[in-house]
């Protein structure tokens, strides 16, 4: 963190000296990111540098056009920086590869696919067996609870199992940082809050480092260790935060101090006070008079 806001106890210090401890899986330096527009280049990252340590789960967050999926795309290698590096254990990253896990928004399982062979496909795509391929699913599909489901296709899911099925397809490759673009964006609020339990139990019991981007003040206190804000315009750094919410997390900390400190420390740095008036909108009326509400 930047040093500016710390609210700890003695067991979350300890906590967070025991993960600063542990090898860094993914250091990120001096990444920038410009974007030619009608002849100008508009630098959407700048000078970004971070980074992730074995078995962390760091959450992204930032007002919306900071820049949170351009930096997730570069870090999956499905984009390249204009500047800086990204290095996976030691090695610079120049593409895509099976040490890094993808999940996205939206739903991007093969439809014509069945649960099973959508987990199947990476492993087949690594040169496994079919009989080791599948036999490998199952145990992704079982860890995620689908295994009922194993032949059904994408169609016949809610959206919530069919993101847990994309969550088992990239943890089946067994990479070392699962990247998540706000993978419960699209769910009602019901579903994302089991779905949030749910990732929490999968981080618990396998062996995966989670980079999370996210746009929900709630979704990052609840699961991160750490949360790195972006600014914006160009979008730099503005804190890396120490989540102070004690792990095992339950909904129940929700409303505890230290879960409502770190909420209204990020909601100083997403929304800031402006300085600007607002301004107002003007309205024709169309009601009666007298029939107001307020």
């Amino acid at each position: 963190m930047t040093g500016d806001y710390k609210i700890q106890s003695p067991e979350v210090a300890a906590r967070f000296a025991r993960l600063k401890g542990r090898p860094v899986v993914m250091d990120v330096r001096n990444l920038t990111k410009t974007f030619a527009s009608n002849g100008l280049g508009h630098t959407t990252l700048d000078r970004i540098s971070f980074r992730v340590f074995r078995r962390e789960f760091l959450c992204v967050l930032g007002p919306s056009g900071c820049g949170k999926s351009t930096l997730i795309r570069i870090i999956a290698g499905l984009d390249s920086p204009t500047s800086g590096e990204v290095l996976l254990d030691g090695r610079k990253v120049d593409g895509p590869g099976p040490d890094r896990g993808m999940v996205f928004q939206s739903y991007t399982l093969f439809p014509w696919l069945t649960v099973k062979k959508n987990v199947m496909f990476g492993l087949r795509m690594a040169g496994q067996s079919g009989a080791t391929a599948e036999s490998e699913a199952r145990e992704w599909i079982n860890l995620v609870g689908l295994s009922k489901f194993e032949n059904s296709y994408p169609h016949q899911l809610s959206g919530g199992m069919k993101q847990r099925v994309a969550i088992a397809r990239a943890l089946a490759n067994r990479p070392r940082i699962l990247l998540m673009d706000e993978p419960f964006g699209a769910l009602d609020a019901q579903t994302r809050a089991q779905m949030q339990a749910y990732l929490l139990e999968i981080w618990k019991n396998v062996d995966v480092t989670i980079l999370f981007i996210t746009h929900d003040l709630d979704e990052a206190v609840y699961l991160s260790d750490r949360i790195l804000v972006l600014g914006t315009n160009p979008s730099r750094i503005a804190e890396m935060i120490e989540d102070p919410v004690p792990r095992p997390r339950g909904r129940a900390q929700f409303v505890s101090p230290p879960f409502l400190a770190a909420y209204h420390r990020l909601n100083e740095l997403i929304h800031p006070p402006s300085a600007e008036p607002q301004e107002r909108t003007h309205i024709a009326r169309m009601t009666m008079r007298g029939d107001d509400v307020e």
